[in-house]
């Protein structure tokens, strides 16, 4: 049986996510020899659409009259701050009340929640956009995984995690050989689970080099909003402050200070970026207790303010739509 899946394009989509959504799909049908699976290609306005890479790419199907699918995929890119197409949101609502399996790459999840769709799913994006999501949509249970799917919910973090995503699919329609033949032709050495956890380069580095110092790292993650002292920092990982102090300089060139608040202006910075937090909320939402102290701090790091940064990402008189 033929598996249609679309995927819906939005403006400055991720080339890297959509290829690694659609190219999975059509090795399976090389490798299978069968028309195992089928796509089809929309856009909101049934237009073509422009990549972050600045690549066209035409939809192969109008909106109102599409094919019977399987699954709908909303493929975004970093843009999505001010996404907000009430006709879209409709749409997916009602493929969604059609049992048809509704999902995300790269940070699509962010239109999926605001379609009303991920309350009470277990979902996941990229880990930058993790803290921002988790802002705007509390009644989505974002989780740091590669991919999860639950129930007819199928969400990835992004890049190359679409790949594994498609190779779960392909997994549970035609089974396990014909996805590792799907992933030996992309080089892919390992199908990664929903068990796996998203990490960045420096994450990786900094446990490999000192799992305590890595520790510490983490508990400044885990309280952005309501930061932590050193001491209770050094205390909970077992060293002295003297000792972390040392740890920080030795692998970050950096104190314990500088590189928590840095933390926490990168938490901001992606609040303003990626949603329509006021920046009073945001300033909040990274633990400063003053807006005017937050500008400060911001100006110094970034070299421009919080207003300077969202008028220069979003143009002059765009953005999002920030509420107070």
């Amino acid at each position: 049986m033929t598996r249609s899946v679309g995927l819906l394009l939005v403006p400055d989509f991720s080339m890297m996510a959509f290829s690694a959504a659609v190219e999975p799909l059509r090795a399976a049908n090389d490798f299978t020899g069968t028309a195992a699976f089928n796509w089809a290609i929309f856009s909101a306005d049934d237009a073509p659409v422009v990549a972050s890479n600045g690549i066209t790419i035409t939809p192969t199907h109008k909106r109102r009259a599409s094919p019977e699918l399987n699954y709908l995929f909303v493929c975004s890119g970093k843009s999505v701050a001010d996404y907000r197409d009430e006709g879209v949101f409709r749409w997916l609502r009602q493929l969604a009340h059609r049992r048809i399996s509704i999902g995300s790459v790269s940070t699509g999840a962010f239109i999926l929640a605001r379609s009303g769709l991920l309350d009470g799913y277990r979902c996941t994006i990229h880990w930058e956009s993790l803290p921002a999501f988790r802002e705007e949509f509390p009644k989505a249970h974002a989780t740091r995984s590669v991919y999860e799917i639950d129930r007819d919910r199928c969400t990835c973090s992004g890049g190359t995690a679409a790949v594994d995503l498609m190779l779960k699919l392909i997994t549970d329609d035609l089974g396990v050989d014909t996805a590792l033949g799907v992933a030996q032709q992309f080089q892919h050495d390992r199908m990664r689970t929903s068990d796996d956890k998203q990490g960045n380069a420096r994450d990786a580095i900094v446990n490999f080099q000192s799992p305590r110092l890595a520790a510490a790292i983490s508990l400044m993650y885990a309280n952005i909003e309501t930061p932590v002292t050193p001491n209770r920092i050094a205390a909970s990982v077992g060293l002295s402050l003297r000792q972390l102090e040392r740890l920080f300089h030795k692998y970050c060139d950096s104190t314990p200070q500088r590189y928590y608040l840095a933390l926490r202006l990168e938490h901001a910075r992606r609040l303003l970026l990626e949603t329509n937090m006021s920046i009073l909320s945001a300033s909040i939402a990274a633990g400063f207790a003053s807006q005017s102290h937050f500008t400060k701090c911001y100006r110094t790091h970034f070299q421009r303010t919080p207003k300077q940064e969202r008028s220069q990402f979003f143009g002059k008189g765009a953005g999002p739509v920030v509420t107070h």
